[in-house]
C-alpha cells in the first residue's frame, strides 16, 4: 500500500526540513518555499495532504488553499504564525482541514497529520450510497454535490459535515459530537469552528442562509439536518 503524499509550503527552510525529517519515515514528502513551485508541484506530485504557510513571497496561503481545494479536494493543514482567532476563522472559512500557530510542537503535528490523513478511509458499501433529497444528491464516492442538477463546490471538511449530517435526518448534534465525528478526533480549539463550516455549507445550499431549511441550529445544542418537505410529500404521496 502507497504512503500517503504530503507536501509542505514555507518560506522558512529550516521550518521545511524540520517537518519533512519528521514525516519522511511515515509519509511520501515534497516541499516549495514559494507559491509558483508549490503549485507546480502540486499538479506534479498530487498530495493528499498539504501543509501550507500563510504568508509566502509570492503568494496568500488561504488563496492557495482555495485554488489547490477547487482541483483535487485535498485535505490542507494551515501552519502560521497568524494567530488571532480572526486569522484562524479565515482559515477555516477558505477551506483549512486544521489550523496550527508557531512555534508548534512536532509531535502535536504528527497527531494532527495522523487524524486528517485518517478521514481517507475506505468507502464501506453502506457508505456508497448516493443520497438524494428532493432536487440534493450527495455522492460519497465521487465526493459531489448537485443542487437542482447544478454541481455545489465544497471543501472537504464541508463535505463530510453535509454527508455526515445528511446521513442521519432529522438527528440533533453537538458541536463536540460532530467534531469527534467528522474531524475524527479531540479537536483542541475554539468549537466555533464548526459553526463557520455549517456557515459555509449554508451560503453555498439554502435559498436563504439566515433562514435555512435544510441544516437547521438547535438552540442550546447544535445542529440538525431536515429533509426538505417536498421530499417528504413525495413519500408519502408514493405510499
Amino acid at each position: 500500500m502507497a504512503l500517503p503524499k504530503i507536501l509542505v509550503v514555507d518560506d522558512d527552510p529550516a521550518v521545511r526540513n524540520l517537518i519533512q525529517r519528521f514525516l519522511s519515515k511515515q509519509y511520501q514528502m515534497e516541499s516549495a518555499a514559494d507559491g509558483k513551485t508549490a503549485m507546480t508541484l502540486f499538479e506534479q506530485f498530487n498530495p493528499d495532504l498539504v501543509i501550507l504557510d500563510v504568508n509566502l513571497p509570492d503568494a496568500n496561503g488561504y488563496n492557495l488553499c482555495q485554488e489547490m481545494q477547487s482541483q483535487t479536494g485535498v485535505f490542507v493543514l494551515m501552519l502560521t504564525s497568524r494567530g488571532d482567532e480572526a486569522d484562524k476563522i479565515t482559515g477555516f472559512s477558505k477551506g483549512a482541514d486544521d489550523y496550527i500557530t508557531k512555534p508548534f510542537s512536532l509531535k502535536e503535528l504528527g497527531v494532527r497529520v495522523a487524524a486528517i490523513l485518517k478521514r481517507q478511509r475506505a468507502v464501506t458499501t453502506g457508505e456508497q450510497q448516493r443520497i438524494v433529497l428532493d432536487q440534493l444528491m450527495i455522492d460519497p464516492v465521487r465526493r459531489e454535490v448537485t443542487l437542482n442538477n447544478s454541481s455545489v463546490p465544497l471543501t472537504a471538511l464541508e463535505f463530510d459535515l453535509l454527508h455526515f449530517l445528511a446521513s442521519h435526518p432529522g438527528r440533533v448534534w453537538r458541536r463536540s459530537e460532530l467534531i469527534q465525528a467528522v474531524w475524527d478526533y479531540e479537536y483542541v480549539g475554539d468549537q466555533r469552528v464548526v459553526d463557520v463550516h455549517i456557515g459555509q455549507i449554508r451560503r453555498k445550499l439554502e435559498v436563504d442562509s439566515n433562514q435555512p431549511v435544510m441544516i437547521q441550529t438547535v438552540r442550546g445544542v447544535g445542529y440538525k439536518f431536515e429533509v426538505p418537505e417536498t421530499t417528504e410529500a413525495n413519500n408519502k404521496s408514493q405510499q
